[in-house]
């Protein structure tokens, strides 16, 4: 007998409280703490933060709404309405991101704060919060793979609830949102070692550490799974962003180890 898990935690009345909701605010809330945490740590006033999510929460949940009614627009051309529908499902993470950040250039500007300084203790948080989010993908028996056999997910060691899960209308499915989840958590392990260590970071390494990290786990996964947005009918609009944000972050991190002190070296030499 298979046994899927059941998508709704709670039920009050009318009222339906879904594990993916559960799940996410859970991730937030760990983000928060440890953001909270590492600004007290490095002397920054903490409640900045909760002014930050006020801003930056909405911002994500809109990006991330546009991004992939944007990609689906045939879906939805007809019914304008379901648009704004996000309880009936359809976010995109990169559109997460993106909203964020515009809000985030937005904050620090109003706030005073160095944008580096700022990333840099938010991108822990948001990568760990990111893979705990997956595990909602999961109680959705979404953003999974491909059909595989039973033998090939017992090879992975698997627990059986896992497994289970995996099994939906007559078929095995790859987990790729364990694959991506265990592979944020590693990168949330990473930058919070990096975060500690006794290397000469500069602002805004861990930052663009993450977009590197995460963007090399999401080309990989995507490539697997089986409900990407597409931009053409070949090419998969994830792999695309990921491999923009790769580039991006190796220039700003070139830049900002060597090019910016070149050129503080030249403007010395000529004064």
């Amino acid at each position: 007998m298979h046994h899927s898990l059941n998508p709704i935690a709670l039920t009050f009345g009318p009222l339906e409280i879904h594990w993916y909701g559960v799940i996410i605010i859970s991730g937030l809330l760990l983000g928060y703490f440890i953001a909270y945490n590492e600004l007290k740590r490095q002397r920054i006033n903490p409640e900045l933060l909760t002014q930050f999510v006020y801003f930056a929460l909405p911002a994500a949940i809109i990006g991330a709404r546009i991004y992939y009614v944007a990609f689906e627009w045939k879906d939805y051309k007809h019914n304008l309405s379901e648009t704004i529908a996000i309880w009936h499902g359809g976010i995109a993470i990169h559109g997460a991101i993106l909203g964020a950040l515009l809000i985030t250039l937005y904050f620090v500007r109003k706030k005073n704060l160095s944008f580096w300084q700022w990333t840099d203790i938010i991108a822990p948080s948001l990568i760990l919060g990111q893979g705990i989010g997956r595990w909602g993908n999961f109680m959705n028996q979404e953003a999974h793979g491909g059909p595989v056999s039973l033998a090939f997910l017992e090879h992975l060691h698997l627990p059986s609830f896992i497994i289970q899960q995996m099994y939906i209308d007559g078929t095995y499915y790859a987990p790729t949102f364990l694959y991506e989840s265990v592979w944020d958590i590693a990168g949330f392990i990473l930058l919070f070692t990096l975060r500690r260590s006794v290397l000469k970071l500069k602002k805004g390494d861990i930052f663009l550490s993450y977009l590197v990290w995460y963007s090399i786990g999401r080309y990989y996964v995507e490539g697997l799974r089986t409900d990407s947005l597409m931009l053409t009918s070949s090419l998969r609009m994830a792999q695309v962003v990921s491999i923009v944000l790769i580039v991006v972050a190796l220039f700003f991190f070139v830049y900002n180890h060597f090019l910016s002190r070149q050129n503080r070296s030249h403007q010395v030499k000529n004064m």
